[in-house]
C-alpha cells in the first residue's frame, strides 16, 4: 500500500524538480554555439575576470571562515553569555542583498564616507581590497553558523580523557580538533568559496574596473543580450558550485558517521573568556556598521554636504514605486515560503521515511539546486521558459525563487525527519491508523520548529535575492531588491539605503515572527 501511494508522487516530484532545475540548465547548454564559445573562452577579458574572481574568492574565503571559525570558538567554546544576542547581530547581514553591502562600504569608505573623513583615510574602496571587504561581509554570517554548529556538538570524551593524561591544550587543539574540523571545515571553505565567486552585487557596485565573471555575465546578458556568451560563462560559473556539491554531500556523510553529537561542556578559563568577550563585541561592530550608515543615509538630505534629517529618500523612493514592489516582493516570498515549505517538508518525508530507487533518485534531485548559481538559474530560466505563459510574470519569479532555495530548507527537514523514530508510523499502522494522521497528528508537530526555520529561509532569501530574478523581473513584476542597483546607477545612495532598509525590516519582522511562535510552542 505504502508503495503504491508513495511512489507516484515521488515521481510527481522529480519531473517537478527536473523541469525548474536540470531542463533549464540543459536548455542554456543549447544556446552555447561553437562561434560563441569560440569568441568568449578566446578573449583575454574572459581570462582576466576568471582570475580575477579567483583571486577575490580565495582572499575572501580565507578571512572570511578565519573570522567565523574564531567568532563560532567563542560562542561554542568559551561559555559567553547572552549567544542569542551575539548571533542576531552576526547574522544581520545576511538579512540584506550582497549588493548593499558593497554599497554600504561606499558609504563609509568611500570618496566621501563616514569613516573615511573620520579618520582620514586613504585609498580607494573600489577594485581588489574592496570586494574582498564586501564580500567577506556578505559571507561571514554563513560560515560562521556552519562552523558554530559543527564545533557546538562536539563530542566532550576525548578531550576529557586526554586532559586526565595531561595532554596540554594546545596538543588536543591539533591532535583531536584540526581532525574532526577537517572534512566539515573543507566542506565550509568550498561553500564560502561558491558563494562569493558567483555573486555579482558586491564586485558590481565597488569593482570598478576589477572585472569579475558573475559581472561580465551580467553585462553579456543585460548590456548585449548575448545569451550564448553569457550561458559559456554561466557554465563556467557551475564548476565550482558542483565541485562544493559533491564534496559538502561526501563530508556531510562522512561527517554523521564518525562523530558523536553531544554538546560541549568544558569551562575555559577567565581570561579566554574576557577576550571571547571582545572579540565578539568587535565583530557585532562591524556587522552592525553597514546597517547603521543606511540609516544615517536614508534620512539625510545629500550626504556628506547637507546632514539635515528628512524623509525625502522615503517618499522618492515610494513616488518610484517602492510600495508597489515591496508589495510584489511581499507576495513572491509569502508564496515561496507557503508553496516551499509544502513541497520541500512532503519530499524529505518522502526520502527520510521510505526506502528504495525512487526515494534515492528523489534526494539527488533535490539537493541539485545546492550546485546551481541564482545568476546562472536565472540566466537558464529565461531561455527555457520564454513564450511561454509564464514568462514575464510574479509565478516565473515565485517558481525561480523556489527552485532555487528549494535545497537547504529540504535539508532541515530530512536531517530532523530522520531523528523522528522510524517506527512510528507502523505502530500506527497497526492500530489501523493511517500514515497520513501520524505525519499530522504526531510527526508535524514534533518538527514545528524545523517548519518554522523552513519557512524563515525561504522568506528571507525571496525578499533579498537579486541574482536569480535580475533577467526574468519587468517594470511590472519587479521585487524591491531590484531598485537598489537603479539606483545606485543612478547615484541615488540615499534611496537605495531607504530600501536596503526596507528589506531589512521585512526580513527581521520575520525572523522575530518566527522566534515568538517557537517561544509560543515552548521550543526556545
Amino acid at each position: 500500500m505504502q508503495s503504491k501511494i508513495f511512489t507516484p508522487m515521488k515521481i510527481l516530484l522529480i519531473v517537478f524538480l527536473v523541469t525548474t532545475v536540470i531542463l533549464p540548465l540543459l536548455q542554456m547548454m543549447t544556446y552555447v554555439t561553437h562561434s560563441d564559445a569560440s569568441a568568449i573562452l578566446n578573449s583575454p577579458r574572459l581570462w582576466r575576470a576568471a582570475k580575477n574572481s579567483a583571486a577575490v574568492s580565495s582572499a575572501a574565503s580565507m578571512v572570511s571562515i578565519s573570522a567565523a571559525l574564531l567568532a563560532a570558538f567563542c560562542v561554542a567554546r568559551s561559555g559567553i553569555r547572552y549567544k542569542r544576542v551575539f548571533d542576531m547581530f552576526a547574522t544581520l547581514p545576511m538579512l540584506i542583498p550582497s549588493i548593499s553591502h558593497g554599497m554600504g562600504l561606499i558609504v563609509l569608505f568611500g570618496r566621501n564616507g563616514i569613516l573615511t573623513n573620520m579618520f582620514s583615510i586613504e585609498g580607494s574602496v573600489y577594485g581588489f581590497w574592496g570586494i574582498v571587504a564586501g564580500s567577506v561581509f556578505y559571507s561571514f554570517p554563513l560560515a560562521y553558523l556552519m562552523l558554530r554548529d559543527i564545533l557546538e556538538y562536539e563530542d566532550t570524551s576525548p578531550y576529557e580523557a586526554a586532559t586526565i593524561l595531561g595532554i596540554s591544550r594546545l596538543r588536543q587543539f591539533v591532535s583531536i580538533t584540526l581532525p574532526y574540523l577537517y572534512k566539515p571545515l573543507t566542506a565550509v571553505a568550498f561553500a564560502t568559496f561558491t558563494m562569493i565567486v558567483t555573486d555579482y552585487g558586491v564586485p558590481l557596485i565597488v569593482g570598478g574596473r576589477f572585472l569579475t565573471l558573475p559581472v561580465m555575465m551580467y553585462e553579456e546578458v543585460i548590456g548585449m543580450l548575448n545569451f550564448g556568451g553569457g550561458s559559456v560563462i554561466g557554465a563556467m560559473l557551475l564548476v565550482p558550485a558542483v565541485v562544493s556539491f559533491v564534496l559538502d554531500s561526501f563530508s556531510r556523510d562522512m561527517g554523521n558517521q564518525s562523530y558523536v553529537t553531544l554538546k560541549w561542556k568544558q569551562k575555559p578559563s577567565d581570561a579566554v573568556v574576557t577576550l571571547a568577550y571582545a572579540y565578539c563585541i568587535f565583530i557585532i561592530v562591524i556587522a552592525v556598521l553597514p546597517v547603521a550608515s543606511f540609516f544615517l543615509l536614508a534620512f539625510v538630505n545629500k550626504y556628506p554636504h547637507d546632514m539635515t534629517f528628512t524623509l525625502k529618500n522615503a517618499l522618492n523612493s515610494f513616488r518610484k514605486g517602492a510600495d508597489t514592489y515591496l508589495v510584489n516582493s511581499l507576495f513572491i516570498a509569502l508564496s515561496v515560503t507557503a508553496w516551499g515549505v509544502f513541497f520541500s517538508y512532503l519530499t524529505a518525508y518522502f526520502t527520510s521515511r521510505s526506502a528504495g530507487s525512487s526515494s534515492r533518485a528523489l534526494h539527488l534531485a533535490s539537493i541539485t539546486s545546492l550546485a546551481v548559481p541564482g545568476i546562472v538559474l536565472g540566466i537558464s530560466y529565461v531561455l527555457f521558459f520564454k513564450g511561454t505563459f509564464l514568462y514575464s510574470t510574479l509565478s516565473i519569479l515565485m517558481l525561480v525563487n523556489l527552485a532555487h532555495f528549494f535545497a537547504s530548507p529540504y535539508l532541515m527537514a530530512y536531517n530532523s525527519l530522520n531523528k523522528v523514530n522510524r517506527n512510528l508510523e507502523a505502530v500506527g499502522m497497526t492500530l489501523g491508523i493511517s500514515r497520513w494522521r501520524i505525519l499530522r497528528d504526531v510527526i508535524v508537530p514534533m518538527t514545528l520548529p524545523t517548519i518554522l526555520e523552513m519557512g524563515s529561509y525561504f522568506f528571507v532569501n525571496s525578499m533579498m535575492t537579486i541574482s536569480a530574478v535580475a533577467f526574468l523581473s519587468n517594470v511590472r513584476t519587479k521585487p524591491l531588491s531590484m531598485m537598489i542597483p537603479a539606483f545606485e546607477a543612478n547615484m541615488q545612495l540615499e534611496c537605495a539605503a531607504f530600501v536596503s532598509l526596507l528589506i531589512l525590516l521585512s526580513n527581521v519582522a520575520m525572523k522575530l515572527l518566527a522566534g515568538a511562535f517557537r517561544r509560543i510552542l515552548g521550543r526556545e
